[in-house]
């Protein structure tokens, strides 16, 4: 197992996060057995894959002695969301840039995290259109907080970058471990390919600790000839920040498309059912812009022969129920009244 003791981290999170048997869910799709690996019970408010990645960004931030995150994200963005928890936590500030990617989409008003935000106190959020150099707008940000005599330590979007990557090698890890007590057998692991954060920490996570998993991500926003090169780069940039001397193996990075459209964060039909699935057979909430069009990949896979029926696979929550209150008329299919 790869120590990752030399490198600062907070713990924002009270031991593993449970995986879950889903018998009604499997029953319903007439499938693979199917596991939840809940890391939607991430410590936080309330947690998501991101609480992972922020326990290494956060501990540096400290450790550079900053006084103020700064992040960027979509309208009902997640990762903006765990990152304003984690500076609350910490007696921080925190600023956002948000992305519009789909004109007049952002309104404070708005339900879900949008309304977290202000209830958490964000110090600011300034909005750009859709396109913009976010890496730009985001020095823009720590150049006007330095102004004021402060530190800004700025998080890339959805904390993926090597360092907080090591978030989802510390996840495969405390995966391995859990299945070797549960004696439990995963033939595949699914889970959300978007920023690259997640799904590049846990190809490394995988390579560093020797787990011969297949795990197939499912893109929320870009599809596999664009997505898995910047799965790859992080990947990369993991292994060498853990110092492991390997090259990772193009064939370790697998990517689904197709499910996403019509546009990143727009609903489609495919994710209504997932979400209204999972939640009438198990009372778990997916969210529409991430974790829901996942499942739909995987339900899509396994009625495509994709994913055999004997297969036990381990489905990835990643968070954000959030932005459900955001969606309501779509997923209660009030729009086709």
């Amino acid at each position: 197992m790869v120590d990752l003791s030399r490198f600062p981290r907070r713990r924002y999170t009270h031991g593993p996060t449970p995986i879950d048997f889903a018998p009604n869910f499997t029953k319903a799709l007439d499938g693979p057995k199917i596991w939840i690996k809940r890391d939607d019970q991430l410590g936080l408010t309330p947690g998501g894959n991101k609480t992972r990645k922020l326990e290494f960004l956060v501990a540096d931030a400290l450790a550079s002695n900053c006084d103020t995150l700064i992040t960027c994200g979509a309208p009902q963005s997640n990762h903006c969301r765990i990152t304003l928890s984690a500076a609350i936590k910490e007696g921080l500030k925190c600023r956002f840039v948000i992305e519009e990617r789909i004109p007049g989409s952002y309104d404070e008003r708005h339900s879900g995290n949008n309304f977290l935000f202000q209830l958490m106190g964000v110090e600011s959020i300034t909005v750009v259109p859709g396109g913009s150099d976010m890496a730009a707008e985001m020095q823009k940000i720590q150049n006007a907080v330095e102004a004021e005599g402060r530190k800004g330590y700025v998080i890339p979007g959805g904390g993926s970058n090597a360092l907080g990557g090591l978030g989802y090698v510390a996840c495969a890890q405390e995966m391995q471990q859990q299945l070797l007590e549960q004696n439990l057998k995963i033939d595949r692991v699914v889970l959300g390919s978007g920023s690259s954060g997640t799904h590049g920490g846990m190809v490394a996570g995988f390579l560093a600790n020797s787990i011969n998993i297949q795990l197939t991500g499912v893109g929320v926003s870009r599809d596999p000839e664009d997505q898995a090169p910047l799965v790859h780069r992080e990947a990369q940039a993991v292994c060498d920040l853990l110092e492991l001397g390997v090259t990772v193996p193009a064939d370790k990075v697998q990517c689904v498309g197709g499910y996403w459209q019509p546009k990143y964060s727009v609903p489609n039909d495919t994710m209504v059912e997932a979400v209204q699935l999972l939640a009438r057979t198990e009372g778990i909430l997916l969210d529409p812009v991430y974790t829901g069009k996942i499942m739909a990949g995987m339900i899509g896979m396994i009625r495509n022969g994709t994913i055999g029926k004997d297969e036990n696979v381990l489905f990835l929550h990643t968070g954000g129920a959030p932005s459900l209150f955001a969606y309501e008329d779509v997923l209660l299919n009030r729009d086709a009244k």
